[in-house]
């Protein structure tokens, strides 16, 4: 006998679905409105500017040939229609694979963005619709990595990811609770990566995990609706999360309960690195002010413990041989920023990350915990302290980067990253056209002119 509803649905499923199938664009508040509108408009910049990424065309070469079947998505920049799992691969590996994307603690919310155009782009969805689809994503992925913590316990973020996306969608497909209930079951029950992807010498499946667990959470909302009863008890069950790998938690309550909007607290990226790496850059480009990256001596590092970890606790971050170690190489970033005065997506080609001529200046650079700094945290702070071959010590410090959540990015910041990203991809009018009508997102009727306008031949 079929069971089309669980016998035991446990509060966090519950919470989950109800958001989910229940938010409408009516209820969200106008910082959550600008802040989804802004973190799209970037998000649709980094894919642009990894249009030809090496996951997007693997994921190409496999949608060749296939007919879209009933659930069609189309592939952002490229055009062209393939099953919606498939096509929201190929988007979020694409909007993810500069590790540019916008990031909350814990994850990158942007990477379920995939699946939401792949499908906007193949059936009428206006931008308030689309917009509320958005923002179930990001709340629920910013109260998951809160209270679960998984990247802290050595669990990947595509949890998060899948399940959030799962959530998106079923908005989006307008799925009722119940439906939704056996979704968010399917993906929490399957999606449980590990965090093996973001440590040692890094690959490009790093920038590709989470475009698989969106692909995966896809294909839990698409079970659930056509029927596939899914677990209600993924969390608080026997066996199940809380059991398994987290202990119990509480999920804070959604904005449409009373709680806070978490949309707005996504940190915009300046610099194209690993977030903890943000103010790494600002603090390279005031040292290079003040000395010659030739006289240098010695420079030591102070950060968080997380930042450590991270971008400058491993040998390999010292001897990058990918993009991927070197976007997440303290040393590398510090390094690469002093001797060209700037750091962009071309800073990561192959030529630039095996350049010997940069290691010396690496292997100088020692990086410490520093447990003043970790106190400050959320805010985020970085000093270095160098020392050069006369014996001259310089010391500079720097708090929160430029898309920090308590120093954001105004729209003027999000339109030139867009227009620096998009400009050499799809041409000056046409990038000045879509960031227009990109930013009326939330008054266009159907989502499918505008997501026509970031194609490369239109």
């Amino acid at each position: 006998m079929i069971r089309h509803e669980s016998d035991a649905m446990d509060t966090i499923t519950r919470q989950i679905a109800e958001y989910a199938s229940s938010l409408t664009f009516d209820e969200l508040d106008t910082a959550t409105v600008q802040a989804a509108t802004q973190r799209l408009i970037d998000a649709l910049g980094c894919a642009l500017g990894a249009h030809d990424c090496e996951p997007a065309l693997i994921g190409r070469r496999i949608a060749a040939g296939q007919a879209p079947g009933q659930y069609r998505g189309t592939v952002i920049c490229h055009g062209g229609e393939a099953p919606l799992e498939i096509a929201s691969f190929i988007n979020s590996a694409m909007i993810r694979n500069l590790d540019f994307n916008d990031r909350y603690p814990g994850g990158h919310p942007s990477d379920c963005l995939g699946a939401l155009l792949g499908y906007a782009g193949a059936a009428p969805v206006d931008g308030r619709r689309f917009l509320a689809a958005m923002t179930v994503a990001y709340e629920i992925f910013a109260r998951l990595a809160d209270a679960a913590k998984l990247s802290r316990r050595g669990w990947d973020q595509g949890f998060g990811i899948a399940l959030s996306t799962t959530a998106a969608l079923c908005n989006l497909l307008k799925l009722e609770c119940e439906a939704t209930v056996h979704a968010v079951g399917i993906a929490a029950t399957s999606s449980l990566p590990l965090r093996v992807t973001r440590s040692g010498e890094l690959t490009p499946w790093k920038n590709a995990a989470t475009a698989y667990a969106v692909r995966n959470g896809v294909f839990a909302a698409l079970l659930a609706r056509e029927g596939m009863v899914g677990p209600g008890n993924a969390f608080e069950g026997r066996n199940g999360l809380w059991e398994n790998v987290t202990g119990p938690f509480e999920l804070p309550a959604f904005p449409n309960k009373g709680g806070e909007p978490l949309t707005p607290k996504v940190q915009i990226k300046y610099w194209p690195v690993e977030t903890n790496g943000q103010p790494v850059v600002f603090a390279a480009l005031k040292l290079r002010d003040l000395v010659d990256p030739r006289e240098l001596k010695e420079v030591e590092v102070f950060t968080s413990k997380f930042t450590w970890f991270e971008i400058g606790s491993e040998p390999e971050k010292w001897d990058p041989r990918t993009r991927e170690t070197a976007d997440h190489s303290l040393p590398y970033m510090l390094a690469r920023t002093l001797v060209d005065g700037t750091l962009s997506a071309a800073s990561f080609r192959e030529e630039a990350v095996l350049d010997p001529a940069l290691r010396p200046l690496m292997a100088m650079i020692k990086v410490t915990v520093d447990d003043a700094i970790e106190a400050l945290l959320p805010d985020m702070a970085l000093r270095i302290v160098a020392v050069t071959r006369d014996g001259a010590r310089h010391v500079i410090e720097v708090g929160n980067p430029l898309g920090h959540p308590n120093n954001p990015m105004r729209d003027e910041h999000v339109g030139e990253k867009f227009s620096a990203l998009a400009r050499p991809v799809i041409g000056d009018a046409h990038t000045a056209d879509a960031l227009a009508q990109w930013w009326r997102v939330g008054d266009a009727a159907d989502l499918r002119p505008l997501i026509r306008l970031l194609d490369l031949n239109p």
